[in-house]
């Protein structure tokens, strides 16, 4: 993988870049980041002092009195987090282009885990193509069914 990775969220209005030196991804389990994208934790990339780069201004919101979080306010895409002091600048990761450059390293606000959706490597696993309804949507709006 390339040294400099790049992101942005759905829509393509947001866009920015990250230096992969130094940057972990993690599950954050806490309230607050189940909360912030509707998950049972938040995928992150906690990314090196001065190794994000916004190439296109997200807006922000503060999401606690210590915090706020990067999102585009046309799609909502959530596209990370930082503490409001402007430290711990973290990505989402499903919001890089690339985000099998990263494994998670470790869990964060393991008080807030739920066991039931951390080891899901005995679930049945369907492709987006493999289920019908879905396949047919995409076919009738003219399109291809995206990766």
């Amino acid at each position: 993988m390339n040294d400099a990775l790049t992101g942005g969220c759905q829509c393509g209005r947001v866009r920015y870049r990250i230096v992969r030196e130094g940057a972990e991804a993690y599950l954050c389990h806490c309230r607050m980041c189940q909360r912030a994208t509707g998950g049972f934790a938040a995928a992150l990339v906690g990314v090196g002092e001065g190794g994000l780069t916004w190439e296109t201004e997200p807006d922000w919101y503060a999401s606690s009195p210590i915090a706020r979080r990067p999102f585009c306010g046309r799609c909502g895409t959530p596209l990370g987090f930082s503490y409001s002091d402007g430290s711990g600048q973290d990505v989402t990761l499903g919001s890089l282009d690339e985000p099998e450059a990263f494994a998670p390293v470790a869990h964060f606000g393991a008080e807030s885990l739920h066991p039931a959706w951390v080891d899901l490597a005995h679930l049945p696993r369907h492709r987006t193509g493999e289920v019908g309804s879905v396949a047919q949507r995409w076919k009738d709006a003219g399109l291809e069914i995206p990766e």
